[in-house]
């Protein structure tokens, strides 16, 4: 049986994050929440890897969902990196652009969109990089 793709979820929002785990839970994702950039970064550097990684951008403070894409796009192997947020600027979509984030969501997210996007941008990297 093939392994469980696996999503770390970060979001200050605990409705936000509990809806989208239970989401991806039912897309038979292996799901890790996280509350904060804090908790992230500590799971992050717990050796936890990770297919994909979604992140909120306003949490603590504006923008510091950046600093958890920066240390997931460091990891290797490297996670698709997904930021949601509803604070889009041209500064902040610049600068998640600019550092390669995978895909920048606006929210509300349609789920339909970011279920279908995650899948296929995990699957075009497993595909490059021979999987995992």
């Amino acid at each position: 049986m093939a392994r469980k793709k696996s999503l770390l979820i970060v979001d200050d929002e605990v409705n936000v994050t509990r809806t989208l785990q239970m989401v991806f839970e039912d897309e038979g994702y292996s799901v890790t929440p996280a509350y904060s950039c804090a908790e992230a970064l500590k799971i992050m550097k717990n050796g936890h890897n990770f297919d994909g990684v979604i992140t909120d951008l306003n949490m603590e403070r504006d923008d510091i969902g950046l600093t958890v894409a920066r240390r997931a796009l460091e990891m290797k192997p490297q996670p698709v990196v997904v930021i949601c947020t509803g604070y889009a600027n041209l500064s902040n979509a610049r600068k998640a652009l600019m550092m390669h984030v995978h895909y920048l969501a606006t929210k509300p997210v349609e789920l339909d969109e970011l279920k279908s996007n995650l899948a296929r941008l995990i699957a075009i990297r497993d595909n490059t990089k021979g999987g995992r």
